[in-house]
C-alpha cells in the first residue's frame, strides 16, 4: 500500500510520464513511416497511461447548498438504533481489480483496483463456500465482503506503489472450493418476527447452532468418503434436516414464551445439495457475460488500465447499519449481494448513479463532483446502500432488482421488506493543494474518465445469523451498538 504521508506535489502542469513518452514516440514513428498503426498503453498487461481527472469534475464544497442530495426525512424518521462494525481500513493491503458480484469468474474484470475490508479471500472466484470459510478483518467476526474503488493522487510522477496482496493463492482456494458440493439451507434469521429481549440470548445460541450444523455437514461432504449424491443425501442432508427441526423448534418456543409463537418456521428445516462452480446467482460463480476469463491486470506499481497514481489509504472507514427510515427492519439473508452506485454510469445512464462526495463537517450536503474542502476539513465519501429486499432472492440478473431503495418516508415497494441499510463513510487525508489542483481521482473503467459520478461500492453479507439478528435488535430497539 502507498505510504500514508503528505509530500510536496509536482508543479501544476501535469508532467508526462516515461511510459507515456514511449507510447507517444512510438506513435510518431509509425506515422512518419506511413504505417497504419495505433499505439496505446491503456489496456495492456503491466502498463497504464497517465490519466488525470478533468478539472471540471471538482467543486468547492462550500458552494454546494446545504441539503443537496441528502434525504433529511430518512434522517428524522424510523428506528434510531445503529449497528457499527469495526473492520479496519485495509491495513493488510488486500487489493485486486476483481468483482465477484458484478463480474463473477472474470479475473481483473473490474479493470480498476478495489480496497477490501472484512472478508480476507474475496476475489473473482469467490462463492458462498469460500467466503464463509475465510478469515476477516472485522473485530466481531463478521465475514462480509465490503469493497470500493481506491482513490489516488495523480501529479504525473511515475512513482512506484508497493504491490498489494497477491490474490493467486485465494483464487486457487476458491477454485478448489468450487469443485465440491455443499448444502444450501434456508436462512432462518431473516424470517424471525421481533425477538423479545428476554429471549434474545437463547435465540442467538440456537442461530449459532444452525450455522455450526451447516459447517459440520459441509466438512463431512468435503472429506470425500461419500461418493454419490444419494450417499450424501442419506448420510448428511437427511440427518441435517432432523437437527434443524429441533433447533428451529427451540427458537420458536423461546420466542413463544414472551410473544406469539411463530408458526412459519417449520418449512425452513430442509436443505438441498448444490454443486458449486456451475454459475448461477446463488454462489457468485461462473462467467456468463461473454468476457474473457481474465483481463489485463495490475503492473508492479499497482496500476491497472487507465488508473495510475499514488493509492490513498482511508484515514477511517466507518461501517454502520441503520433503519434507513423504517419503523423496524428484518434480517438480511446470508449471502445477500448489494451494489451501490454505478461503475458504468456513462453508458448505463444516470438511474443508479449516486452523489457520494462531501467533506468532513459538511455531511449535510453531497455532490457528484470531487470536493475541494476548507482547511481542517477532509475529503469524504458516503455510500448509503439500497435497503428494500424482495424477501426471496440473494441476487438478481442485473444485481439490482432483488434489492432497491425505500422512498422518502422509508417505505418499501409492495412485496419488499425493510432490511438494515448499510452506510459506509470513507475519510481521506488528501492535501488541500492537491485538491485545489484537481490531482486526486477515483479508480474507474476507462470510459468513465475518472468521473466522480462513477463512484460505487459493493457488499456481500456473510454475517452469521446470530450477528445479523443482533444488528436487527440494536436498530429496532434504538441501541447504538459498536463492535
Amino acid at each position: 500500500m502507498a505510504r500514508n504521508t503528505t509530500r510536496s506535489p509536482a508543479t501544476g502542469r501535469h508532467r508526462i510520464t516515461r511510459r507515456t513518452k514511449i507510447a507517444t514516440g512510438g506513435l510518431a514513428l509509425a506515422i512518419a513511416v506511413g504505417g497504419i498503426v495505433v499505439a496505446t498503453t491503456a489496456g495492456r498487461t503491466g502498463e497504464a497511461s497517465a490519466d488525470p481527472a478533468d478539472k471540471s469534475f471538482f467543486v468547492d464544497i462550500t458552494k454546494v447548498p446545504a441539503g443537496s442530495n441528502v434525504n433529511k426525512a430518512l434522517q428524522q424518521k424510523g428506528a434510531r438504533g445503529t449497528f457499527t462494525v469495526d473492520c479496519g481500513r485495509n491495513e493488510n493491503q488486500h487489493f485486486n481489480p476483481d468483482n465477484f458480484i458484478a463480474q463473477p469468474g472474470i479475473k481483473n474484470g473490474a479493470q480498476h483496483l478495489h480496497d477490501y475490508v472484512g472478508n480476507l479471500s474475496a476475489n473473482a472466484d469467490s462463492n458462498n463456500k469460500s467466503l464463509v470459510k475465510s478469515g476477516t478483518t472485522c473485530k466481531n467476526g463478521d465475514k462480509s465482503a465490503y469493497f470500493w474503488p481506491v482513490v489516488r493522487i495523480d501529479t504525473g510522477d511515475a512513482e512506484k506503489n508497493p504491490p498489494g496482496k497477491d490474490p493467486k493463492s485465494d483464487r486457487a482456494q476458491s477454485a478448489k472450493d468450487k469443485a465440491s458440493a455443499q448444502v444450501d439451507c434456508p436462512d432462518v434469521a431473516s424470517k424471525l418476527p421481533d425477538v423479545p429481549d428476554q429471549a434474545m440470548d437463547e435465540v442467538n445460541r440456537n442461530l449459532d447452532l444452525l450455522d455450526t450444523q451447516i459447517d459440520e455437514a459441509n466438512k463431512r461432504i468435503a472429506n470425500g468418503d461419500l461418493k454419490t449424491p444419494q450417499d450424501i443425501q442419506n448420510a448428511v442432508v437427511g440427518p441435517l434436516k432432523d437437527k434443524r427441526v429441533a433447533t428451529i423448534d427451540r427458537i420458536a418456543i423461546a420466542i413463544g414464551r414472551r410473544a406469539a409463537k411463530p408458526t412459519n418456521l417449520g418449512g425452513l428445516a430442509p436443505c438441498v445439495l448444490k454443486q458449486n462452480g456451475k454459475g448461477g446467482l446463488d454462489n457468485g460463480g461462473g462467467n456468463s457475460n461473454g468476457q474473457p476469463a481474465e483481463l489485463p491486470g495490475v503492473n508492479d506499481k499497482n496500476e491497472v488500465g487507465d488508473n495510475d497514481g499514488e493509492i490513498q489509504r482511508v484515514q477511517s472507514a466507518t461501517i454502520t447499519f441503520t433503519s434507513g427510515g423504517a419503523g423496524k427492519v428484518v434480517a438480511m439473508p446470508q449471502f445477500l449481494r448489494i451494489l451501490y452506485g454505478d461503475a458504468k454510469q456513462s453508458t448505463n445512464g444516470p438511474a443508479n448513479a449516486r452523489a457520494s462526495w462531501t467533506c468532513t463537517g459538511f455531511e449535510d450536503r453531497l455532490t457528484d463532483k470531487y470536493p475541494i474542502c476548507p482547511a481542517n476539513s477532509k475529503v469524504e465519501r458516503i455510500h448509503a446502500f439500497p435497503n428494500c429486499w424482495d424477501g426471496k432472492n440473494i441476487d438478481s440478473t442485473n444485481h439490482r432488482t432483488h434489492i432497491v431503495f425505500s422512498d422518502q418516508q422509508g417505505r418499501c415497494p409492495q412485496g419488499f421488506k425493510n432490511v438494515p441499510q448499510l452506510v459506509i463513510k470513507l475519510v481521506y487525508n488528501i492535501p488541500r493543494d492537491i485538491q485545489l489542483k484537481g490531482q486526486y481521482k477515483v479508480d474507474a473503467f476507462a470510459q468513465e474518465k475518472h468521473n466522480p459520478r462513477s463512484d460505487h461500492d459493493d457488499f456481500a453479507n456473510v454475517m452469521g445469523q446470530r450477528l445479523m439478528n443482533q444488528a436487527v435488535n440494536c436498530i429496532n430497539t434504538g441501541k447504538r451498538c459498536n463492535q
